[in-house]
């Protein structure tokens, strides 16, 4: 509140913070049951040599023993003042997510377009001007991931792992054109891109879904696509799994895609059979023994209708 400043640290869930969350977002804070101001993302860096940078110490955790710093930063725009707690039921959708969670296990959760309307209207328009923290010197750099194993380094360089290609996913989905070419390669071209949203991992009882595309203004209905996700190849309970979060999410559930790297044939025909659309994730031209930004990644990314003769063991 401060410096109009927040931090995550040099670990993977910090990486995957910082890519999720892109300028012109807008975020608030949860802390202890309650919701603080409204911000707009204005700019992102990571920062070279931040254990040695204020304004957060560096943090040791008890159980792993590991030291952790805030290399990825987001700069802050206060827009809105306000404190209200979680229980008015603007905040339904977040607080859904938090306690089928069992509380704040991960750095962020992703809210509907309604919860942004909501929070827009509520307290009053920030007044509320920031200090600049001096910084005498200090280098960026753009984090890049990797599938070989000897170039790790984080937080400059992090082995590649399913939280951030369920980012990329939803990021490439949160393009309209591309999502409504989605629809049309999954049999739902009659669907308009424009009407939907883009959300990360939702809780449901069952557990936590990978990517939920849903009405963003919905009126009479509320139509939804689950999407899981997963960086290896597909298997069995996964189809069961995502079986379940449809069957969760009720008649309104229009379909349920698994995106997987490979198929076999018999569990692309168990998808099917299951009336689960298989599909698989390639990143075309990209070689897996360099490190790439994750900005590259989304270019090269490509998301396939799995067919029997493109399946493999």
């Amino acid at each position: 509140m401060r410096y109009g400043l927040a931090g995550f640290t040099s670990s993977v869930n910090g990486l995957w913070t910082f890519v999720e969350i892109q300028e012109g977002d807008y975020v608030s804070f949860l802390y202890g049951a309650r919701v603080f101001n409204l911000y707009r993302v204005m700019r992102k860096e990571a920062l070279r040599g931040a254990d040695k940078l204020p304004p957060w110490p560096s943090v040791t955790f008890r159980m792993s023993g590991k030291t952790y710093y805030f290399p990825f930063r987001l700069y802050l725009d206060p827009v809105r003042h306000l404190n209200e707690p979680m229980v008015r039921p603007e905040f339904s959708y977040v607080a859904e997510n938090l306690l089928l969670r069992g509380g704040y296990r991960k750095t962020h959760f992703q809210a509907d377009q309604i919860t942004l309307h909501a929070v827009s209207q509520m307290g009053e328009l920030s007044n509320h001007f920031t200090e600049q923290l001096e910084l005498n010197s200090y280098q960026t750099f753009d984090p890049r991931l990797t599938w070989n194993r000897n170039l790790e380094s984080s937080p400059e360089v992090f082995y590649f792992q399913e939280l951030i290609l369920q980012s990329l996913i939803r990021h490439y989905l949160g393009d309209v054109h591309k999502l409504q070419g989605f629809f049309l390669n999954i049999g739902l071209g009659n669907l308009e891109a424009s009407d939907f949203e883009v959300l990360g991992e939702k809780a449901l009882p069952e557990g936590h879904v990978d990517i939920l595309l849903k009405d963003a203004q919905p009126i009479g209905t509320s139509r939804r696509i689950i999407v899981e996700v997963k960086a290896r190849a597909a298997r069995v309970e996964d189809i069961m799994q995502l079986k379940d979060y449809m069957h969760e999410s009720g008649a309104e559930c229009m379909a349920g895609v698994l995106i997987a790297r490979k198929y076999s044939k018999k569990i692309s025909q168990k998808a099917r059979d299951e009336g689960i659309l298989p599909l698989v994730y390639l990143f075309e031209g990209t070689s897996t023994e360099d490190a790439h930004l994750f900005e590259e990644l989304k270019r090269n990314l490509q998301l396939e209708v799995i067919e029997h003769d493109r399946s493999r063991g």
